[in-house]
């Protein structure tokens, strides 16, 4: 968990008011009694996640594909080749929706807008050399050329909520 107390206490306001004006038929599935906190959820998502994410194209038409995605301080990073139609998506439309999910035991659905954490020739994020390190740690400094290959984006949800049936079973699982 790499989360400050401070990253815990937003990523905890957003869940809370994102279920709150959620719709009655989603908080019928997604209960307290069925969720997580901030707390239990950064516990569960260490390490590379698969997330299915979702852009729009030029002609508003909906697209999907798959993404290694890293949880870090309360909210999705992943990355794609530069040259990737998901990177050109995102350069013209930000937008973009986020899920993770692990059989019927979670579901992490997310909904905001990228930053371009390390854009060609521009301004890095300022963290971007902390996420590089652990990246490179993660999969190894040699696995990409880091700076022409991939563009990392990090999600700034505006919107998420969590579904976990069995807190126990889940919590349990990311300890073994």
């Amino acid at each position: 968990m790499r989360e400050t107390q401070e990253d815990l206490k937003e990523l905890q306001a957003l869940l809370d008011a994102s279920l709150s004006r959620s719709t009655s038929h989603l908080r019928s599935i997604i209960t307290t009694e069925r969720t997580l906190t901030a707390e239990e959820l950064t516990g569960v998502l260490t390490g590379m996640c698969t997330l299915a994410l979702s852009t729009v194209t030029a002609k508003g038409e909906p697209r999907i594909s798959g993404v290694d995605g890293h949880f870090l301080h309360g909210k999705w990073h992943f990355g794609t080749a530069r040259k990737a139609a998901k990177a050109r998506h995102l350069a013209a439309r930000p937008a973009a929706s986020a899920a993770h999910m692990r059989g019927e035991d979670l579901g992490v659905f997310t909904h905001g807008t990228v930053e371009i954490l390390n854009p060609p020739g521009g301004e890095q994020a300022a963290d971007w050399p902390d996420l590089l390190a652990y990246l490179k740690d993660f999969y190894g400094a040699d696995f990409f050329d880091w700076d022409n290959d991939v563009v990392y984006y990090r999600l700034h949800p505006h919107w998420m909520s969590v579904f976990a049936p069995d807190i126990a079973k889940l919590t349990a699982a990311s300890r073994s």
